[in-house]
């Protein structure tokens, strides 16, 4: 092959990828629009946390599932039953894979409330924000506690921070204080991403120095993964204080990590060979 064919060959590539990020760039436009039609329709924002809002939310989170071609696989059943929710955390399309199968709001961190067009969206859609180390986490536990005894389910994610998916982190437990003031179970699901090699994605995660924006991008050109979803038995609070709670979401994450990736993945992370 001559260099001018690979010039071209090159070019044509490049031509490609840009065409296909520029299709799903728009796509993910018309959702995000799709979103603010539903919130403004609908009028969420006059009750974001309306119980009833969340099949709107699933909705949108479906949806943004598609542009950023994600394929969703639930192993097992996910429950409605009213409970405080937690999950693993790995990126900001979390949200759109646990919101596309689960009934819930969501907990994240005051900065995203502030990302253009995403921010207004997630407070419209009854996203609740939290500061942390900032003293908000006790108004955020009480304001929970409201809602789990209206039965308004909730999740946020314990870990505080994102991992690469290989493994469960540290979890920090005082929110779970709002399952025990309102006598309500703790439901886990958990979170696998998978690439076409059958992998742990690695594409995915939002972790590193990596800027949000150039995050997005690499999401929209990568190729298809498969997310796969799990719930595991719901914990009762009853005889648990913040701490004993606490150690037995901990423990039964990383069990059910492990077991997820098991079904999941064709090749266990290294973390998991040494466990």
């Amino acid at each position: 092959m001559t260099q001018s064919s690979v010039t071209e060959s090159s070019s044509l590539n490049g031509l490609s990828k840009f065409f296909l990020y520029s299709k799903k760039l728009l796509a993910g436009l018309a959702a995000i629009i799709q979103g603010f039609y539903l919130v403004f329709r609908h009028r969420l924002y006059k009750d974001p946390n309306n119980p009833c809002n969340t099949r709107y939310v699933q909705h949108f989170c479906r949806e943004l599932c598609k542009v950023f071609n994600l394929e969703i696989q639930v192993h097992g059943v996910i429950p409605r039953e009213p409970a405080l929710w937690v999950s693993n955390h790995v990126s900001w399309l979390d949200i759109a894979v646990l919101g596309s199968s689960a009934r819930v709001f969501f907990l994240a961190k005051a900065e995203i409330e502030k990302w253009p067009l995403f921010g207004k969206l997630a407070k419209g859609g009854g996203t609740l924000f939290i500061k942390r180390g900032s003293g908000d986490s006790i108004k955020i536990k009480e304001q929970i506690t409201t809602f789990l005894k209206r039965d308004i389910p909730v999740l946020f994610f314990p870990e505080a921070t994102t991992s690469d998916g290989s493994k469960i982190k540290k979890i920090y437990g005082r929110i779970l204080g709002a399952a025990i003031d309102a006598n309500r179970p703790v439901q886990i699901c958990l979170i696998c991403y998978v690439n076409q090699e059958g992998e742990l994605d690695t594409v995915a995660p939002f972790i590193g120095d990596i800027s949000f924006a150039d995050h997005v991008k690499n999401v929209l050109e990568m190729p298809k993964v498969m997310v796969h979803l799990m719930a595991l038995p719901a914990i009762a609070v009853e005889g648990h204080d913040v701490e004993s709670l606490t150690e037995a979401v901990h423990t039964q994450m990383i069990a059910g990590l492990a077991q997820l990736q098991q079904k999941a993945l064709k090749k266990l992370p290294e973390s998991l060979h040494d466990s």
